[in-house]
């Protein structure tokens, strides 16, 4: 035999970010050469291990790609040189991939985010395209995030390349609403996804004549939202699911008096009974999907259903959310007892929200349905309001503070649904947990999701496991800390904590104040006083000391006094961030004074400079409703 052809360096030694490829040296030297022997793979430069050379001349034999033609001695076939040019092809031809914005990639190392945007933007993605820069993603975290996916079938692997499957093409569109990509660019993404369902969805429309235009968007937004690939285990045939989501579709608020009862669609659209009563039911209660059906009963027994976070649902959240805040804001602000909230009240703010739905939203027939969803429905509010909001401001956590005994007042218990979504969400932080144990925004919202089930002393353990992760943020997690004990009314543990972190960072002034608000919870106003004023003669120009200052009178109900300290704090620092918030407290003040038409000049001064500033849109627009609310009391 003579000389032999090798493969270049580039082919027998890619880089460390890639893997060898095989298959296309072995063919590279039966294309380049007349024949060769086992043995010349096993020497160098070819080197190939005994074992895996054995395993790929197995298949490529197997394949037709090869063949042996005498003992040793192999030689390349004519499809096997159409297999060779196809890999030689693919070495030369550079791919472009297509990079997530800097914004999601600035966003924290939710590496599963970046993986599943690769994916869904490129035809298909490399193990080496991960590890590759921009993303430099490495080993470890890769392999979790990869297994994870396709655990969650979300992605797929073929031939070693990463593909997204249609359930992670849905997930992808949740995951666009994390961040805060400009709308153009999601109308775009959900423009691709909605182009694949727009085929199947016209032909099922043809095929059972659905011509009625609300009840055909309302099953487009149903499918866009309700994943197929969830029930496809159970539900093998497609279309059963989409006539599941046609019944849901037909039987809205907005159709009434229009109904088809479960026995009749089940005959018209050649469904079983059973299996349409199941999934309704898995469906509407939110045991398969994130979201749950509201539904209502109309007067011949009729059941309606409404999806959570749609259009009528979101309408009904707005008018409840005013009644509710509208009569409880001043109890809590002038921290009147939680208990003033009586019975009587409850029942009156329900039929306050029954007159003006009934008059915008629902027929009147709804009333009585509405009337007995309205205490879960509340609880259902409260749930969101716990679990997903960041309490970041004054007005946040007057709200908060609203919204915290609801469940209570308004004796619902919490639905094995709500239950159910909150163990599973649980489970699901835990998850990223573990992929991304830097995150300290999943420990945050894990630890919200258990304070709202009153899992008081998990929340504890919590916080203690997010301290050894996050020592640096020692002083926030034990006030978490000291916030839980206040929940769990030991006072004195939570002052206990502050006293401590007070012994290890004896001059950080927002503890001293911390400790003032304590004394203030104990009912302590003079030593929660001797504490700002130790600071205000410390530093007797700072203004927000004063202000701070105004607030425990302004809680004791001293408002007279609290207006003096709300004064000096402006005439101090007439142009700190929080000045809008003085103006705004100080116009309650005068208010509860009974002096309308400073409360008005304040309040409308506090408006004024939240419209000209630049804080962020969330806080601007809460802080105008808190100043709107007193406004309009004093119309």
């Amino acid at each position: 035999m003579g000389k032999l052809n090798y493969p270049s360096d580039e082919i027998l030694n890619p880089s460390k970010l890639q893997r060898k490829n095989y298959d296309h040296i072995i063919l590279w030297m039966l294309a380049n050469n007349e024949s060769c022997e086992w043995s010349n793979f096993e020497q160098q430069p070819i080197e190939i291990p005994i074992s895996t050379l054995s395993r790929h001349f197995t298949k490529l034999i197997f394949k037709g790609f090869i063949e042996k033609f005498a003992r040793g001695q192999y030689r390349i076939t004519p499809k096997g040189k159409k297999k060779f040019n196809d890999l030689s092809q693919i070495g030369k031809k550079e791919r472009k991939l297509s990079y997530p914005p800097k914004i999601i990639l600035k966003s924290g190392r939710n590496y599963s985010h970046w993986i599943l945007w690769m994916v869904y933007n490129n035809n298909y993605c490399k193990r080496s395209d991960f590890l590759e820069e921009p993303l430099s993603i490495n080993q470890s975290s890769l392999s979790k995030n990869l297994s994870l996916l396709i655990e969650r079938g979300f992605v797929i692997k073929e031939d070693g390349k990463y593909v997204i499957t249609r359930a992670g093409k849905s997930e992808y569109s949740r995951m666009l609403q994390n961040y805060d990509l400009d709308r153009q660019t999601i109308l775009e993404e959900e423009g691709k996804r909605i182009e694949e369902i727009t085929n199947k969805t016209i032909q099922f429309f043809e095929n059972y004549n659905i011509k009625d235009e609300d009840i055909q968007f309302r099953f487009l937004t149903n499918i866009l939202k309700l994943d197929y690939e969830k029930v496809k285990p159970l539900l093998k045939d497609e279309e059963v699911f989409y006539k599941i989501l046609l019944f849901i579709s037909i039987n809205h608020p907005e159709q009434y008096p229009n109904f088809i009862s479960p026995e009749n669609f089940s005959k018209k659209y050649k469904i079983k009974k059973i299996t349409l009563d199941y999934y309704i039911d898995e469906i509407s209660e939110g045991k398969i999907y994130p979201f749950k059906f509201f539904k209502l009963t109309g007067p011949s027994g009729g059941v309606y259903y409404f999806q959570s976070d749609g259009k009528l649902e979101r309408m009904f959240q707005v008018i409840t959310e005013n009644y509710i805040n509208k009569f409880t804001y001043l109890n809590k602000l002038f921290s009147k007892p939680d208990d003033d909230l009586t019975k009587y009240d409850s029942n009156s703010i329900i039929n306050q929200i029954l007159d003006e739905i009934c008059i915008f939203l629902f027929n009147k027939d709804f009333k009585e349905s509405l009337r007995e969803l309205l205490p879960g429905y509340i609880k259902y509010l409260a749930y969101k309001f716990k679990t997903k909001r960041e309490l970041k401001d004054t007005y946040d956590k007057l709200e908060g503070l609203i919204w915290q005994d609801l469940a209570e007042i308004f004796d619902s218990p919490i639905s094995e649904d709500l239950k159910s979504q909150y163990e599973e969400e649980v489970k699901e932080i835990d998850r990223e947990i573990e992929l991304n144990p830097m995150n300290i925004d999943l420990y945050k919202s894990k630890i919200k999701i258990l304070i709202y089930f009153n899992q008081y002393n998990e929340v504890l353990r919590v916080l203690d496991n997010t301290l050894k992760a996050f020592p640096e943020d020692e002083i926030d997690i034990m006030m978490k800390k000291a916030s839980i004990l206040k929940r769990k009314r030991n006072l004195r543990a939570g002052l206990d904590i502050i006293e401590d972190l007070l012994k290890k960072y004896p001059k950080n002034k927002e503890l001293l104040s911390y400790k003032a608000y304590w004394f203030q919870y104990m009912d302590k106003k003079d030593e929660s006083l001797e504490i700002i004023q130790k600071l205000i003669e410390g530093e007797p120009d700072i203004g927000i000391y004063h202000d701070n200052y105004g607030e425990i009178l302004m809680h004791s109900e001293e408002y007279e006094e609290a207006v003096k300290r709300f004064l000096k704090a402006l005439v101090m620092s007439s142009d700190e961030w929080y000045i809008y918030q003085t103006y705004i407290k100080m116009g309650i003040c005068y208010k509860a004074l009974g002096n309308h038409d400073l409360a008005v000049k304040n309040l409308k001064k506090g408006k004024d400079i939240v419209n000209k500033s630049s804080i962020d849109p969330d806080t601007k627009q809460k802080w105008l409703i808190i100043a709107d609310l007193f406004l309009a009391e004093m119309k």
